[in-house]
């Protein structure tokens, strides 16, 4: 009798261990690699954010952010299977996919882009158009072998409507992010650069350069076909969503959660969540989330519109690469949606 009391013994008790495992297993976070421009690019904020007010955590997740200097580079690192997904440009990753890698993109990030065409303030009096910049030093945010990032894109279309040629300025990477942009101005390494907010406005304020172009600006839209572009996207290889549907579908969740959490706060509150330790760095990101109160999707959903506007910008900058090209082949909205 006391052998099969202890044998019965055994038996439950290996089936609660079995039952604490499995609810362990259960209750550990999936984790999710995230690379994206930055840190702190006013893009790719909202990843940022993620963390912060704990998107992740309420879907049971746990993002991990890989920061490099362009997207073009984060896409890269995705590709190397360093990272689950990517946060970048639109076009950057449509860059890719027409050079034949099987990248798909799954959600809005951005409902405006943000760049500025800044020139070094030494240079004013030198440079008082585009086409000035012919001979000169250009900087744009960090490319790859296979991908143009979205701001080299739109500096060659911007030079090309000036009449300046590739081969007429030398193309250099400057990064995304507040100390390479700010460091390769400073240095005079560049003269001018396809940069990025909240660190042109600063720039522009400590006296280091001055506009040249702006895409908040419309004298400067009505110039660039699809100007309203989209520009960060959450994008994905296109294995992973064959293979893991159920991650996918919960970093979009995730993105979609923080989103919607950024679109019900004020810029007061965004900028508090993100515990900024420098005053001036607080102060530029918080003028820019004012002034540019649509800068985001509200809820992550694809706009038919948008979409077609993201095209006419990549056909208009990439032409050769376009040819047989189709954006639609590449957009996966099961899980964001769509809207017009």
């Amino acid at each position: 009798m006391k052998k099969k009391n202890a044998k019965l013994w055994q038996v439950l008790a290996g089936l609660l261990l079995g039952l604490l495992a499995a609810r362990a297993v259960a209750e550990t976070p999936m984790r999710i690699v995230v690379s994206v421009p930055g840190p702190r690019n006013i893009s790719y904020l909202p990843i940022d954010l993620i963390s912060k007010i704990g998107a992740d955590r309420a879907e049971g997740a746990e993002v991990h952010l890989r920061q490099v200097g362009g997207g073009a580079v984060a896409l890269q690192e995705m590709m190397m299977r360093n990272s689950d997904f990517t946060v970048a440009g639109l076009p950057a990753a449509m860059s890719l996919r027409a050079n034949g890698v099987k990248v798909v993109t799954l959600a809005a990030v951005n409902d405006l882009p943000l760049f500025v065409l800044m020139v070094r303030s030494d240079q004013r009096g030198k440079v008082k158009r585009v086409a000035d910049l012919k001979g000169r030093t250009v900087g744009v945010n960090t490319s790859s072998l296979n991908s143009k990032t979205t701001s080299q894109q739109l500096a060659e279309l911007v030079l090309r409507n000036a009449g300046v040629p590739m081969d007429g300025v030398r193309i250099i990477a400057a990064g995304q992010s507040w100390d390479e942009q700010s460091s390769l101005l400073k240095s005079r390494a560049a003269d001018a650069i396809m940069g990025d907010e909240p660190f042109a406005s600063r720039l522009r304020d400590e006296g280091a350069v001055f506009f040249l172009a702006n895409l908040a600006d419309p004298g400067t839209t009505a110039s660039i076909p699809g100007a309203g572009f989209l520009h960060a996207a959450l994008e994905a290889r296109e294995d992973l969503v064959d293979q893991e549907p159920k991650k996918v579908e919960k970093m979009v969740r995730i993105l979609r959660r923080t989103l919607e959490w950024m679109a019900r706060h004020t810029p007061e509150e965004i900028v508090a969540r993100l515990e900024i330790s420098d005053p001036v760095e607080r102060k530029y990101l918080l003028a820019n989330l004012k002034t540019h109160p649509r800068l985001y999707s509200p809820d992550g959903r694809f706009s038919t519109r948008q979409l077609m506007e993201t095209d006419h910008f990549f056909r208009a900058t990439s032409p050769d690469a376009a040819k047989g090209f189709s954006l639609e082949g590449m957009v996966v909205d099961t899980w964001a949606g769509r809207k017009p």
